[in-house]
């Protein structure tokens, strides 16, 4: 099965893919509305909720916006990589969950309910701290075998 064949059977599969799959998909952070889905031996995360779906969408694009210096890009409608992509969603999981209260964002659906529903909603997170956790998260280093001789 080709990419192309995948794509259109899995996107008529599961319109509500999950927008915070690589961190989930990494073990960066855990969500109790997501479900793993196998197809041709590949591994997609979808979302289980629909108001759950659509907040996470809302944080990941505020979070692509408010980051754009910190991911190194010149503005918010430019590709990412899949390491600025990581970088983003785990470390943007990381900051979030703590303001939500707890240490680790081992429930993303349940943490951005927290701050949903704390006073000023999703608009008063301090996006600042949030794009901190973003540039210090760690960066993947070179492998040695990717090193010139």
């Amino acid at each position: 099965m080709d990419d192309t064949e995948f794509e259109e059977i899995y996107g008529g599969y599961d319109p509500q893919h999950c927008h915070f799959s690589r961190a989930i998909r990494l073990g960066c952070a855990g969500c109790s509305r997501s479900q793993r889905v196998l197809i041709a031996e590949r591994e997609k995360i979808s979302c289980l909720s629909r108001p759950g779906h659509a907040r996470c969408g809302k944080i990941l694009q505020t979070l692509v916006e408010k980051a754009v210096f910190a991911l190194g890009v010149t503005h918010a409608g430019q590709e990412l990589s899949h390491g600025k992509w990581v970088r983003l969603e785990c470390g943007g999981l990381e900051a979030l969950a703590r303001l939500s209260g707890t240490a680790l964002p081992d429930d993303v659906d349940g943490s951005l309910q927290r701050l949903e529903q704390a006073p000023g909603g999703l608009d008063a997170i301090p996006y600042g701290e949030v794009v901190r956790s973003i540039s210090r998260y760690p960066r993947r280093g070179r492998r040695h075998s990717d090193l010139p001789d």
